[in-house]
């Protein structure tokens, strides 16, 4: 038998109605919600459930409603034995580091919170934006952010799957890596709705505020081991962590790799847990012979429970 891992979804994944069906059905939702608005201070439930979808996309909203409906999820399922390790794909990092006990909720949604600030901030500071690249050879995106840089700061972001690459930088140098990409037979080069350049340097200036905000809780070591973005290896140690989260503001998430290493350790099994589908596709186009399943909505969940208890 091989292994079972949970993937945790990040930015990009929220849409309106997200974890409504939850509330209505779990009194752990219901709790969870509550101790969420607690801790944020405005009641980010009805800007899940109702939207507009525009404050949704706010990077400062966007971040900690994802981290709830995913921990909602994992909330309900905790009793199960479910993970032999976890990964999350930038802000679904700190969800991973929920579920493996390193921190507890309460830690993890203060911390999501301040890195929503922060990146917002950032991106208002030094003002930047993303790309997603499709159907180059990473090294080929590597070489056009290196000739586009002459336009502005530009640098792969996040390493999805093959062919599936994502740029970051200021406005200039991403437009510019974008044209060039196209040039360079890119099935797709094109802008994304972010309100930062997220994963480059331009978010050095949130550093500082998520540096204070990581170090003002105690990280424990995980109890399972956590595939980390920035190094796609696995990592135990509270310390380590919290080492990996700040790296992990300004450096690439090297997905591709993450999912790869899993695999080469004995992980058969994906399940993703949270808001959409965009991990189960990355999943399916770094290698197809692994189980990907996915808990969104209740009903997925009442039919994963189904078979796994």
């Amino acid at each position: 038998m091989g292994k079972r891992a949970v993937l945790f979804p990040g930015q990009g994944s929220q849409y309106v109605g997200m974890a409504s069906d939850f509330r209505q059905n779990s009194n752990v939702a219901k709790e969870i919600l509550e101790q969420s608005e607690d801790i944020l201070g405005f009641k980010i439930s009805d800007i899940m459930f109702n939207g507009p979808k525009e404050e949704l996309q706010q990077t400062q909203i966007t971040q900690p409603a994802i981290f709830i409906h995913s921990s909602i999820i994992w909330k309900i399922l905790n009793n199960l034995n479910l993970a032999e390790g976890f990964a999350g794909h930038s802000l679904g990092e700190y969800t991973a580091v929920m579920a493996a006990n390193s921190l507890s909720f309460e830690e993890a949604l203060m911390l999501v919170k301040n890195r929503g600030e922060a990146m917002a901030g950032a991106g208002k500071i030094q003002p930047g934006t993303m790309a997603a690249v499709i159907g180059l050879q990473k090294e080929t995106v590597e070489e056009i952010c290196n000739q586009a840089s002459s336009e502005g700061i530009v640098t792969p972001a996040n390493f999805n799957s093959p062919g599936q690459i994502v740029i970051s930088g200021s406005l200039e140098g991403v437009r510019k890596a974008v044209e060039l990409s196209k040039e360079a037979g890119a099935k797709l080069a094109r802008l994304l709705p972010v309100s930062g350049a997220f994963h480059s340097p331009l978010m050095e200036s949130a550093q500082e505020k998520l540096l204070e905000a990581l170090n003002s809780v105690n990280f424990k070591d995980a109890e399972v081991p956590i595939f980390a973005n920035v190094s796609a290896s696995p990592v135990k140690s509270g310390e380590e962590i919290k080492n990996l989260l700040i790296k992990q503001l300004y450096s690439p998430v090297l997905w591709e790799e993450t999912i790869k290493n899993m695999i080469a350790d004995g992980f058969t099994d994906f399940v993703e847990i949270g808001p959409g589908k965009v991990l189960q596709g990355l999943v399916k186009r770094i290698d197809r012979t692994v189980n990907i399943t996915g808990i969104d909505k209740f009903e997925d969940l009442e039919a994963f429970l189904h078979v796994n208890s």
